[in-house]
C-alpha cells in the first residue's frame, strides 16, 4: 500500500517464465517480470516494445502471479524498471516472499534505494549505445561482491573503452564484470579471443534465451 492507502500499481509489459539468459543465475527457470517504460534509447535496444504500452497491474496481482509459477528465482527488468516509483516496493516485497530477486536496470538511475537482498545488474552504456553520457559513475561505489556490472559490446572501440572503465574505477575488485557481445553486431569468438589475449579480468557471456530461441519476445 502507498501512503494514500492505494495499493501500489505498476505499468508491466510482459511477465513469464523462462530460463534466465544472462549474468549470475544463467540456467535457471526464472520468472521475468519485464515494466514498461525507458528514458534511454540505446541503439542496439532489444526490447523497444517495452517503451510504451503495457498493463496496469497491482502489485498483489504480480505476486501471486510469480508465486503461481512455482520457481525460486525472479528478474525484474525493463525497459528501465527504476523509472517506476512502484518498483523499489516491488523488489522488496518479492523478497520478503522468499523469492531469489535481481533487478537488471540500465545505471542510468541510482541504485542507491534498491532493497539490499536484491542482486543488482548494472548495465554499463558503452559508446556505441549512443547513451554513455547518462552512466551514474558515482553509484560504482554502491556495489557489493554480489552485484554485476554488464558492458554490452559492438566493437573493438568499445572493448578497449570499457577495459579503461574497468581500470580507473577498480570495477573489478567490486563485484563480477560481464562482456556481452551485441548481438548480431559483434561475434562472439571475436570477443572471447580479445579477453583471452589480454587476461581481461571479466566474465565472458552470451544470451542463452537467443541462443535457443532467438529475438522471440516473452522467452
Amino acid at each position: 500500500m502507498n501512503a494514500a492507502g492505494r495499493e501500489t500499481r505498476l505499468r508491466i509489459t510482459e511477465l513469464f517464465l523462462s530460463l534466465q539468459g544472462e549474468a549470475e543465475t544463467a540456467g535457471f527457470p526464472t520468472v521475468f517480470v519485464r515494466l514498461t517504460g525507458c528514458p534511454l534509447r540505446c541503439t542496439y535496444c532489444d526490447t523497444t516494445y517495452a517503451f510504451t504500452g503495457g498493463e496496469w497491474w497491482s502489485q498483489g496481482d504480480v505476486l501471486a502471479r510469480v508465486a503461481g509459477f512455482g520457481v525460486r528465482h525472479v528478474c525484474v527488468t525493463g525497459g528501465e524498471p527504476l523509472a517506476q516509483r512502484a518498483c523499489l516496493p516491488l523488489l522488496a516485497a518479492l523478497c520478503d516472499a522468499g523469492h531469489v530477486v535481481s533487478l537488471e536496470t540500465s545505471g542510468a538511475l541510482s541504485i542507491a534505494a534498491v532493497d539490499p537482498r536484491v542482486q543488482r545488474v548494472v548495465d554499463v552504456k558503452t559508446p556505441a549505445s549512443g547513451e554513455s553520457a547518462r552512466n551514474r559513475c558515482e553509484d560504482f561505489a554502491l556495489l557489493t561482491p554480489r552485484d554485476l556490472l554488464k558492458f554490452v559490446i559492438a566493437d573493438r572501440a568499445d572493448y578497449e573503452w570499457s577495459l579503461a572503465q574497468i581500470g580507473t574505477h577498480g570495477l573489478a575488485s567490486r563485484c563480477t564484470v560481464l562482456f556481452s557481445p551485441v548481438h548480431g553486431a559483434l561475434a562472439a569468438r571475436d570477443l572471447a579471443e580479445w579477453i583471452l589475449a589480454d587476461r581481461a579480468p571479466v566474465r565472458f557471456q552470451i544470451q542463452l534465451h537467443k541462443v535457443l530461441w532467438g529475438d522471440v519476445p516473452g522467452r
